[in-house]
């Protein structure tokens, strides 16, 4: 029975190795999951201004005012 134990015993630990192995690295990579979120969000929100940005830059272009700088129709 001495052996079975000793057995269990080295199975039990090669397993809680593991397990911790696999918990660090499942932080790991929730952390740059976090960060890639982060950038991924500051970088939707610079796209967003650059698209009004373009867009009023076009407008300018087309119309030769912008949209903040139009007189009312009975100017």
């Amino acid at each position: 029975m001495s052996t079975d134990y000793k057995q269990i015993s080295a199975r039990v630990d090669e397993l809680e190795t593991r397990l911790a192995f696999q918990e660090d690295t499942l932080a790991e990579l929730n952390d740059v999951i976090a960060a890639q979120d982060a950038q991924i969000r500051a970088l939707v929100q610079r796209v967003k201004e650059m698209t009004e940005k373009y867009q009023d830059l076009s407008f300018e272009v087309q119309k030769g005012v912008s949209p903040g700088e139009e007189k009312p129709p009975h100017y």
